[in-house]
């Protein structure tokens, strides 16, 4: 087997240590789709979703999952608490936020070329940006919706601290508000399509998560709110703290 990428050694948890690797020494997670002997990170396996959710495994390690349930998620997923990706191992989750180079590196994009035809996009709907930052949201429990790509996951109420990273290392509030902000602007266009009562309730997601950022640096004024324009459209001021 590969040895492990140089740096990964510390924060590596066992579980995923006993994945096949890559070239460069990276873990294969458990879901990746693999043919030929090649994986691809950009595919999840045709049977990941189902074999996850029937035999309770993790979805980046793919042993079995204890009692609470753990999701890798975007700020957006923080928002509105749905997100494509069945949950993981606390320190699997925690593994994926410090050493995947997707959600590690915010300049990255997906390389959309020669991407298997026979592969099926993820359910929901997906900013076309790499929001980086992401957080470990740690429930005791979650409900699947069925949609008609496959399904979503609607994640219950944080049990511990959510943590917050950025380039793999503990994220500012400063850094999730500005993520935040950027991808704001685009639930809103779709809460607009929807009615005045998608757009309040947009409202009231956002105030909802506010308490779960990360503690306020004494120069941080902003918080997450609602687009000017939309504000204005709307004859309301922004969100305010």
């Amino acid at each position: 087997m590969t040895h492990l990428r140089e740096g990964l050694e510390r924060i590596t948890p066992d579980r995923v240590k006993r994945l096949p690797r890559d070239h460069r020494g990276f873990p294969i997670p458990w879901f990746v789709h693999t043919a030929g002997g090649t994986p691809d990170f950009r595919v999840v396996g045709p049977d990941r979703i189902v074999r996850a959710l029937k035999l309770n495994l993790c979805w980046i390690c793919g042993e079995t999952l204890v009692r609470h349930k753990t999701f890798v998620i975007g700020p957006m997923c923080a928002v509105n608490r749905v997100t494509s990706e069945p949950p993981s191992h606390r320190s699997c989750a925690v593994f994926a936020a410090q050493a995947c180079p997707f959600l590690t590196q915010p300049r990255m994009r997906r390389n959309e070329n020669d991407i298997p035809e026979d592969s099926v996009d993820a359910p929901g709907t997906h900013l076309p940006h790499n929001p980086g930052v992401v957080c470990v949201w740690i429930a005791r429990d979650f409900d699947i919706v069925p949609v008609d790509s496959g399904v979503l996951f609607n994640i219950g109420e944080p049990i511990e601290p959510v943590r917050w990273y950025c380039q793999g290392k503990t994220a500012t509030r400063r850094e999730v508000v500005k993520a935040m902000e950027k991808g704001l602007p685009f639930l809103f266009k779709l809460a607009e399509a929807d009615g005045t009562d998608a757009k309040h309730a947009l409202l009231q997601q956002i105030v909802r998560v506010r308490p779960y950022l990360p503690v306020r640096e004494q120069d941080v004024k902003e918080e997450p709110h609602e687009p000017r324009a939309e504000a204005q459209d709307r004859g309301a001021r922004p969100l305010e703290a």
